[in-house]
């Protein structure tokens, strides 16, 4: 039931929503895309989730997708005394790599090298920064004594970001590598690696996956969240396959008022990039307790939207919140009616490499979206042997829906991810003009074309060979 809408949710799975029925009922109101959040939980837990959505979709010959969301080298807080301790402000504390029960005069953290690498006067944000601590001194060895300048009362586990301070451990961790074989086990078609602060972490990813030796290997996502990565964006977002601007941790790691800006230039890079962009966190933080949103969190799903996002995530809203169904169903509704707005549509960019292999596929995408435009088209239908077409199709944003028809199930998961693009299992190879009338019957018969419409259909010939596209051919149903 998404109601043609074009841009994607991705949903969080969590406690609130792991049951059968809601897994099936966030579905039909519209969820594209699971995300499985590896820094909660057990395999055991995630592998009951992932066991329903691939029933459903052997069920129902549909292709809902799975994110698996690795933790990255997030740092924490240990467990605290009675699980709730106040940091009174002006005390100065302990922060201290041993292992410990935290208290308000002591805590402990799980990053050993951190006496090293912090310095005096470095800040150190609690709890999405609602806690604030000033660094006063460090031995370099196990502990370092702090202000608490904003103080609060502080639960077990609450992560905590080091705007002011290096740090060398690697975005992939231990914990990461094993989530991630347990992730190459369970067809996930997305991978996302939090932290990401330079191009050669993506890389270090991609190999990684690439030791398992799997045909259909999950796609990689740049997290962006931290202040590095902003300096070396171009350089990511060339080596992601898709980008996430988390704007929850990015937030506390650079001024917030930089959020905004830095997000729309994020969306605006990737669209011309043709990688597709995912906008997360806090997007209707209020619904977690709330029946529904505030009108803010109602016009930042539809700017996220009108921005030009591929998807928007829900994190705590649909994992731990107490209405996740209706949550999906309230952003369905304003994705809707913010993509009447004309302004998301046809964000035209010229191929410009006319020495890639790639340039004649991206010239007919190209082409193909500015007579979609010019023509009122009804349709974009193309078959795809990577989904490298259905991208770069997405990417120009047309207003015709695009409809994508490939052998290969594990692409159609993949490409639930992607604005705009409907996808469909085909696995007849007859000639490039049978094909394209085969095609165009089929959309006839269930509906979507109708007599007298105007379609454009992308192929590649001789199709047999299932090569890169290059043949355009518009015609009437």
């Amino acid at each position: 039931m998404n109601n043609n809408k074009r841009t994607k949710i991705i949903a969080t799975l969590g406690p609130a929503s792991q049951s059968e029925s809601t897994i099936i009922a966030l579905i039909n109101e519209g969820v594209d895309v699971f995300r499985i959040n590896f820094s909660h939980s057990t395999h055991e837990v995630h592998q009951k989730s992932i066991n329903i959505i691939h029933r459903y979709n052997i069920n129902n010959n549909s292709h809902i997708a799975l994110l698996a969301d690795l933790q990255g080298p997030k740092l924490r807080i240990g467990d605290v005394e009675n699980n709730e301790v106040n940091l009174e402000d002006g005390k100065i504390i302990t922060v201290t790599t041993k292992e410990t029960l935290s208290s308000d005069s002591i805590l402990s953290v799980n990053y050993k090298p951190l006496p090293k690498e912090i310095k005096p006067n470095d800040r150190i944000l609690i709890d999405d920064g609602k806690i604030l601590l000033k660094v006063v001194s460090t031995d370099n060895n196990q502990n370092i004594q702090a202000l608490v300048v904003h103080g609060g009362v502080l639960t077990s586990k609450k992560g905590f970001n080091l705007p002011d301070t290096f740090i060398s451990q690697s975005s992939l961790t231990d914990k990461d590598k094993e989530d991630l074989s347990f992730v190459m086990q369970n067809r996930f078609q997305w991978v996302a690696l939090s932290f990401v602060r330079k191009a050669s972490d993506i890389h270090e990813l991609k190999k990684e996956i690439l030791k398992y030796h799997k045909k259909n290997s999950p796609l990689v996502i740049a997290k962006i969240e931290k202040p590095e990565a902003i300096n070396d964006i171009d350089n990511i977002i060339n080596a992601a396959d898709a980008v996430m601007v988390a704007r929850g941790d990015l937030g506390i790691e650079i001024p917030m008022e930089n959020v905004p800006l830095i997000q729309k230039m994020i969306v605006k890079k990737c669209l011309i990039a043709s990688k597709p962009i995912i906008i997360a966190t806090q997007l209707m933080e209020s619904m977690i307790s709330n029946y529904t949103p505030t009108r803010a969190e109602v016009n930042d799903v539809a700017n996220n939207v009108m921005d030009g996002a591929d998807a928007v995530m829900l994190s705590g809203e649909t994992s731990i919140g107490m209405y996740p169904v209706n949550v999906v169903e309230n952003v369905r509704k304003i994705i809707l009616q913010a993509e009447s707005f004309e302004g998301i549509y046809y964000k035209h960019n010229k191929p410009e490499n006319i020495y890639s292999e790639r340039f004649i596929t991206d010239s007919i995408c190209s082409n193909a979206c500015l007579l979609a435009q010019e023509i009122d088209a009804t349709a974009i239908i193309s078959m795809t042997y990577s989904g490298y077409s259905a991208i770069k199709i997405s990417s120009y944003r047309p207003k015709a829906p695009i409809y994508i028809f490939t052998n290969n199930h594990a692409i159609l998961s993949k490409l639930n991810l992607v604005w705009g693009v409907t996808g469909f299992f085909y696995d007849k190879f007859i000639s490039t003009d049978d094909t394209i009338e085969d095609l165009k019957q089929y959309l006839k018969k269930i509906k979507i074309i109708s007599e007298g419409e105007k379609i454009i259909n992308l192929a590649s010939m001789p199709i047999s060979e299932k090569g890169k596209i290059n043949t355009l051919r518009l015609s009437k149903v």
